[in-house]
């Protein structure tokens, strides 16, 4: 097994050289990123909080006890933010903090994405000048028996390298752009819960409720 998979390198940094070997690399380090960051988005529970947001919208009613329950029932990674802010921190900066703190864990990686996704096609085109060189010294060697096929074959070589650094840099684009979507409306949502918590449309009808019970009895 071991043998077959030096085989198949050795075919290829034969056919492409060492830059299409490290562009083989990158993918490697392409899919471990992805395969990780989709195991740890499924663990963290990323876009599966129904409970969370029953829980939210319990407490922006008024209905602190079912606010209580439904957040027990979360597995969000996001409930021990929500339940800092129910249990009475009323510190909107901390419980930001709180909140970007984990989303910095879930962002981990994002940054290897996006560096290959910029790097990859570099390296492809220069791998591509690298055997353009190579073809057109060979054609020069050539001298006055010029065979096309010698020079059709460095090009066809040399234009392997930006195929396999495009096919390498789209997928990490496109996997890049999803965690980032993904990770934009997490913000979101955290966001819009911390100040509905903080700031409960209930809370304020009973308040003003009791203003106006008050002035009547004025």
């Amino acid at each position: 097994m071991i043998g077959t998979v030096f085989d198949a390198l050795r075919r290829i940094a034969d056919l492409g050289g060492p830059v299409v070997l490290l562009l083989v690399g990158l993918s490697v380090v392409v899919s471990t990123v992805a395969v990780y960051k989709l195991w740890q988005f499924a663990a963290a529970g990323v876009g599966r909080h129904r409970a969370l947001s029953r829980a939210i919208v319990a407490w922006d009613a008024g209905d602190r006890t079912e606010a209580r329950a439904e957040l027990d029932r979360s597995k969000s990674y996001l409930r021990p933010v929500i339940d800092m802010a129910i249990s009475g921190q009323t510190d909107a900066a901390r419980l930001d903090a709180e909140a970007e703190t984990r989303f910095a864990r879930l962002e981990r990686g994002f940054r290897v994405l996006d560096s290959i996704a910029q790097l990859a096609p570099l390296l492809g085109l220069f791998g591509t000048v690298l055997g353009m060189i190579s073809a057109f010294q060979a054609l020069q060697e050539a001298g006055s028996q010029v065979d096309p096929s010698i020079l059709a074959g460095g090009i066809w070589v040399a234009l392997l390298t930006t195929a396999v650094g495009l096919a390498v840099a789209m997928p990490a684009a496109l996997l890049l752009s999803w965690f980032e979507a993904r990770m934009d409306a997490e913000r979101v949502l955290a966001g819009k819960a911390l100040r509905t918590i903080l700031s409960p449309t209930g809370g304020a009808r009973r308040a003003s409720d009791a203003r106006a019970v008050g002035g009547l009895h004025a």
